[in-house]
């Protein structure tokens, strides 16, 4: 593929699983940026030793790691002067299916859609790889989309891709669980194009850190929401 992709995977304490996810990226993505979220254990370790740029990131959050990652590529680009075309995001657990990406750049290159999902269809969803709270969190969140912006999400998935550019006017703010919610939300409300690519999902490796705790499934709901609702009455 001609397009220059790079992908983001925010990870913390993956040492068991993120060389098995780094390894699995095409050989079309011209980096991979691992981006260690406060890790522990061997997640920086691995992730170099599997061919992947490593980043450290203090500030425990998923959106701190993503904005890490942006940074450096911006950062990278102005010395480098090369500009990715598409920027791609994915989960360190191996709960997603790397090889999966290309489906999922597909409509952008093909297209020209701005932004792509990869939605975890039931019927490719391996069994527990979702926990309750996280199926009736996306259902919620997705049918709010619906009802307040006529979205066809159905999914919050982390596996997803943009165009680089429209990547940087959303502007991403949030720093922990509401990251995924805020991409979508942006895109409506400035009219990307959009689409969702069905992809496989599996049980992760290790325990969530959101879903795994009554703590972190809590809080994510509650930043989802709040999104949401934050855009719905602007």
């Amino acid at each position: 593929m001609p397009h220059l992709i790079k992908v983001i995977i925010p990870a913390y304490n993956e040492e068991a699983s993120i060389g098995k996810v780094v390894a699995e990226v095409p050989e079309f993505v011209n980096e991979v940026i691992v981006v260690s979220n406060n890790s522990t254990d061997d997640t920086k370790k691995n992730a170099k030793a599997a061919g992947a740029t490593v980043l450290s990131e203090n500030r425990k959050g998923y959106g701190y790691a993503c904005l890490k990652g942006m940074e450096y590529i911006a950062t990278n680009f102005k010395t480098s002067h090369t500009k990715p075309d598409i920027v791609a995001f994915l989960d360190g657990d191996y709960s997603d299916y790397p090889s999966e990406l290309a489906n999922i750049v597909k409509p952008i290159i093909e297209e020209d859609v701005d932004f792509v999902v990869g939605a975890r269809v039931k019927k490719w969803r391996e069994k527990g790889s979702m926990t309750f709270p996280q199926i009736f969190g996306n259902w919620l969140a997705t049918s709010l989309m619906k009802l307040f912006f006529n979205a066809k999400f159905t999914d919050l998935g982390p596996f997803r891709a943009i165009k680089y550019e429209k990547l940087l006017a959303l502007k991403m703010q949030d720093k922990t669980y509401g990251w995924t919610v805020e991409m979508q939300l942006k895109a409506l409300r400035q009219n990307l194009s959009y689409t969702e690519v069905p992809v496989h999902y599996k049980n992760r490796i290790g325990v969530s850190k959101v879903s795994g705790t009554v703590k972190g499934a809590i809080f994510a709901g509650v930043k989802i929401l709040g999104w949401i609702f934050k855009y719905s009455f602007k």
